[in-house]
This record gives structure tokens, C-alpha cells and sequence, in this order.
């Protein structure tokens, strides 16, 4: 399909005009309180996956509202023992979830720990999935997804829990024995994308560690132009529940915005490496970079950032290409 965004010279000076709410802060310390409240319960059973260099364990730890949320830690099995791995934390694109042991161990083989979260109540397309949103019913009338699932209420609505998920995660990672709580890079695709600058935020100045932020083509970004202008994938979701329910636009947009990456991406205090593909109608690039021009800018201290941009590509990005710069990225940061 033809660019149907902004070009590439406004991408790079595009700022999104969202204003945060005034109690943003308030609202996700609280949150992250709350569920601080539940024992993190984090645990790591081995696990048979039929592959000599990965020692595998499946992993569970109370996330949101203390819910068991699933998961896979990676280990390669080369490892010195009583050393402490660096961790990629890795979060899944809508709709999937972790998947079977064997499917994803790219980041053991490459040397590094890898956890990978499961995404509650997901996991029905792509990966499969292995734990459920016991909220799953919160909240009223919604669209069929996830989108507008809670979409009346910001207690309610359904990226709260998974950001929370998300969150605890990084704290899990941080409880195995073997790796180094102080070398945590958070990873994803997508939805992975927009969980991993959400976790990188609400670590900000709550959680120390993380050392590094990898979203690809994120998803989550910039609420208000993404609803506008994304042809394909979640966002639509939010249109056909809008079409509808005509008067409640300005009332979820209200409750999205406690949600939206980009300010989110503002706290985040870790260097970035992002990714945005030119072609991409499920999460427009403009909307990538409203989030990449915002990155780091509350923060203490200004933190690098770096962007691939995939002119010619649509929403599956850099792929192989991008895990390639991601590679070299981790091992030049870790090297440094």
C-alpha cells in the first residue's frame, strides 16, 4: 500500500497535543500500591522442552488484583553457574499469548536470560495463551477485543490490569537467583511494544533495573490519532463501539488517556531503540513517533533514544532485520 501518513521529515518533528491528566501520577501510584499489597509469589518450575541448550522453567506470579499470571524463563544451558544473566522481559502482541516452551528462546540462545509474560485473557490468536482475566466481565456494554473492554471506567477498563501484569513482571524477572535485577531490558512487538514502554513508565522512579526499552511498531500510542486514522487491528475496535454509543467519544477518550503510552514514554528514564514502519495502518507511524519524540522527556536526565524507521514496510516492520539492530544494541549497552 502507498504511504498514507505523514512523510518522513514531519514524522521526524511530529508531537502528539495530548494533555495528561492532572492526576496521572496519583492514579498509577495508587494502582501500583494496590497491587504491591498481593505477594509477588514468584515461580519458576523446570520444564521438558526437548532442546539441549535452554533450560526452561514455567514461570507464575501475582499480578494485577494478586491474579496468577503465566509465563517462560530461558535459560541457556551453557550457563556458568552462580553467574547473573542479563534479562530480556518480553510482552506479546493482541491477541497471542506465550505460547508452547519451544516457540520463542531467541534471547537464551543469543547468551541472555528471556522471560517471556503471558497476556491475561488472550492468547486465542497467534501463541496460545494460559491465563485468564478474572475481570474479564467488568465494566459495561464493549465492542467485541479488548479495547473498549472496562472503557467506562478507568478502574475498570482492561490495559489497566495489563499494565499491571506488565509492571510485575519486571519484579518477577528481578526474583530468580540467576539473573542480575540490575540488567533488565524490556522487549515486544505491537501490543509487546506499547506493554514495554507502559512497564518502562510505571517503573520509572518505582522499580530500579531496567537498563534498556525495545518496542517495535508500538501499539497503545497516542489514543486520539490512532482511533482516527489506523485502517486495520485493534485500534477500529474503539471506532465501531464509537459508532454506536455516538456520545460517549469524549468520555473514553477521558479514560483512555490514563492509558496512553506517550505519556507513559515521557517518565521513562532508560535509553530506547524503537521501531515505526511506513506503510504500518494498525499503528501509524505518526503515532510511533508521537511517542518517540515524547520518550524520556520528564525524565531527570534525558535519556538516549534511537529509531528505525521501515519506509516500505506495513505493520510487520523490521523483523528479522530489527532483531538483528536489537542484538547488537543489547550488546554494545551491555559492553559499555
Amino acid at each position: 500500500m502507498p504511504l498514507f501518513d505523514l512523510p518522513p521529515a514531519q514524522l521526524r518533528s511530529y508531537e502528539s497535543d495530548l494533555t495528561e491528566p492532572a492526576d496521572f501520577d496519583a492514579f498509577w501510584d495508587a494502582t501500583i500500591a494496590e497491587a504491591r499489597a498481593f505477594p509477588l509469589a514468584a515461580t519458576f518450575m523446570p520444564v521438558e522442552n526437548m532442546l539441549t541448550v535452554i533450560d526452561s522453567f514455567d514461570v507464575t506470579f501475582a499480578g494485577f488484583g494478586g491474579d496468577p499470571v503465566k509465563g517462560w524463563l530461558h535459560l541457556p544451558a551453557n550457563r556458568a553457574r552462580g553467574e547473573k544473566l542479563p534479562v530480556v522481559v518480553q510482552y506479546i502482541g493482541y491477541s497471542g499469548g506465550r505460547g508452547l516452551v519451544q516457540q520463542d528462546t531467541g534471547w537464551a540462545q543469543a547468551g541472555y536470560a528471556h522471560f517471556i509474560m503471558d497476556t491475561r485473557g488472550q492468547g486465542y490468536g497467534g501463541l496460545l495463551g494460559d491465563t485468564p482475566d478474572p475481570h474479564a466481565s467488568a465494566g459495561g456494554t464493549a465492542h467485541p477485543g479488548l479495547m473498549t473492554r472496562g472503557i467506562d471506567s478507568r478502574e475498570d477498563y482492561y490495559y489497566r490490569r495489563a499494565y499491571v501484569d506488565s509492571f510485575r513482571a519486571i519484579e518477577a524477572a528481578q526474583a530468580h537467583p540467576e539473573i542480575d535485577p540490575g540488567r533488565v531490558i524490556v522487549s515486544g512487538i505491537s501490543q509487546g511494544g506499547g506493554l514495554t514502554i507502559a512497564a518502562s513508565g510505571l517503573a520509572a522512579g518505582r522499580l530500579d533495573g531496567v537498563i534498556a526499552v525495545m518496542p517495535d511498531v508500538p501499539f497503545l500510542q497516542d489514543f486520539p490519532r490512532s482511533i482516527d486514522i489506523a485502517g486495520r487491528g485493534p485500534y477500529p475496535e474503539i471506532a465501531t463501539y464509537l459508532k454506536r454509543r455516538r456520545h460517549d467519544y469524549d468520555a473514553a477518550l477521558e479514560v483512555l488517556n490514563y492509558f496512553d503510552g506517550v505519556h507513559l514514554a515521557r517518565r521513562c528514564t532508560a535509553p530506547a531503540l524503537y521501531s515505526a514502519a511506513g506503510q504500518d495502518d494498525i499503528c501509524p507511524p505518526s503515532t510511533v513517533y508521537g511517542s518517540f519524540n515524547a520518550y524520556g522527556s520528564a525524565a531527570p536526565v534525558q535519556p538516549g533514544k534511537d529509531i528505525e524507521y521501515y519506509r516500505f514496510n506495513n505493520h510487520e516492520g523490521g523483523q528479522e532485520h530489527q532483531w538483528i539492530r536489537q542484538l547488537r544494541y543489547v550488546a554494545d549497552l551491555l559492553a559499555g
